[in-house]
């Protein structure tokens, strides 16, 4: 297993920072992850091959296992790949499903479970991506975006836990939240997101890649029902090396 490493410094990095800390940028909870310094960034080759799926999936595993530990609020783990760049809504979105199956499928050959409060079905109203135990709300962003909220220099994937969003529930702030996020996303752009739909109404993987579809549009992403059973010996390796514990070292980023 490649360790995750930090890619922090990395000039894709600092430009997804400063897209993110432009301030009309509507995702406030962004702007809050980014303040407090818990934005994960990987930077990676082409969107278009499997190069760097496995050392992806090491560092959200790594994520994850922080996020447990230490699950303050407002945390984020974002893939953004050196390109290409002139990928058309479509062609980004077929791109996109192939890398979250092929995380998956390294998620389901190391015999991680999926988290039991969401659904596995992308057709189930209640769907969630499942990886390393826990679901996420996938953002992708690209250059050809017609969202302008979308609409970044490269392929990017932005992964937000959906224990978050429930925690939110929890407290009575998601719902402020989101309309702050919906009016400022209308003020910016122009237009309400037609696509925009709260968890338990319509699958939210129609959301994912920021494309307008249709009622018929349909999920792409598969689950075998053959998967290899996980190593342990190698798995318990990594653990005492430290594959799945390295830390961030993403110091906090002040707004200006």
């Amino acid at each position: 297993m490649l360790f995750p490493q930090n890619d922090a410094d990395h000039a894709l990095a600092e430009r997804l920072r400063a897209f993110i800390r432009n301030p009309p940028f509507p995702c406030v909870g962004a702007k809050s992850a980014l303040t407090r310094g818990q934005i994960r960034i990987v930077v990676a080759g082409d969107i278009d091959g499997p190069n760097d799926d496995a050392r992806i999936h090491a560092a959200l595993m790594a994520f994850v296992t922080r996020y447990r530990r230490k699950p303050d609020i407002f945390q984020s783990f974002a893939v953004v790949f050196e390109g290409p760049n002139a990928l058309s809504e479509e062609g980004f979105e077929k791109r996109l499903w192939q890398r979250i199956q092929s995380l998956l499928n390294h998620d389901r050959r190391l015999g991680h479970r999926e988290d039991p409060r969401v659904a596995s079905d992308p057709n189930d109203p209640h769907f969630s991506l499942s990886l390393a135990g826990e679901a996420f709300f996938v953002v992708g962003l690209h250059p050809r975006a017609s969202r302008r909220a979308r609409r970044f220099e490269a392929p990017t994937m932005i992964f937000n836990l959906h224990d978050q969003f429930e925690r939110l529930r929890a407290e009575g702030r998601y719902e402020k939240l989101r309309e702050t996020i919906v009016a400022r996303d209308i003020s910016w752009t122009g237009s309400a997101n037609p696509m925009l739909a709260t968890h338990g109404q319509q699958s939210e993987a129609s959301q994912y890649s920021g494309r307008a579809v249709s009622a018929e549009w349909k999920c792409p992403l598969h689950r075998d029902a053959k998967t290899l059973p996980p190593d342990i010996e190698k798995i318990a390796a990594d653990l005492r090396g430290g594959a799945f514990l390295a830390p961030a070292h993403d110091a906090p980023v002040q707004t200006r």
